[in-house]
């Protein structure tokens, strides 16, 4: 299982950590952000293909910020797959 943290930018959270295996995500925990918000993304991202949360998340966007919390966390994934796929 690879452990990833995220800074994300543009956004109220500090910070993303997640867990990806076999490109199953797992334990994602957002530091700070708004609470009920990360905490349901989080608990929906549980035992998910990080490739289908990708299509999901990317672009949404919060205050025409453009980008979110889940925006960010989508770009988390997509540097973690990378990352992983490196690895190799």
């Amino acid at each position: 299982m690879a452990k990833f943290s995220f800074t994300p930018r543009g956004v109220c959270s500090a910070q993303i950590d997640f867990e990806i295996e076999n490109g199953i995500v797992h334990n994602v925990q957002f530091t700070r952000g708004c609470s009920g918000n990360t905490q349901g993304v989080a608990k929906l991202c549980e035992g998910r293909a990080a490739t289908e949360l990708i299509e999901l998340l990317k672009g949404t966007d919060c205050n025409m910020r453009g980008t979110s919390c889940p925006d960010q966390l989508a770009r988390a994934l997509e540097l973690g797959l990378e990352e992983i796929q490196n690895a190799k």
